[in-house]
């Protein structure tokens, strides 16, 4: 797949308005920013006053274009913004766009 194919399935995922508010969630609760840092399906669906399964098919979505990974934790799954997609994004948008854009 080449940069622009890449870029138009993250700009997919990021189209609509409830998986850019669990990304804007996530990045908020980095660790070191947010207490406990990675977040379960349960808070994340609180936070964003969604149901758990739409949280859970959204967190699907980010984590096939590689923005969001999950570490399980005991039973739970706890997910967080993954830095390696994130800046393999920021890359590409660098790489079509230019360096002024990003």
């Amino acid at each position: 797949m080449d940069d622009v194919e890449k870029l138009t399935e993250i700009f997919k995922a990021l189209a609509d308005p409830t998986r850019l508010r669990l990304v804007k969630l996530l990045n908020d609760c980095k660790p070191g920013v947010c207490k406990g840092g990675p977040l379960c399906v349960n808070a994340l669906a609180h936070q964003l006053g969604v149901s758990q399964s739409a949280v859970s098919q959204h967190l699907r979505i980010l984590r096939q274009v590689g923005l969001v990974r999950g570490a399980r934790k005991g039973p739970f799954m706890h997910y967080s913004l993954n830095p390696d997609g994130l800046g393999t994004c920021k890359a590409a948008v660098q790489e079509t766009l230019g360096e002024d854009f990003a």
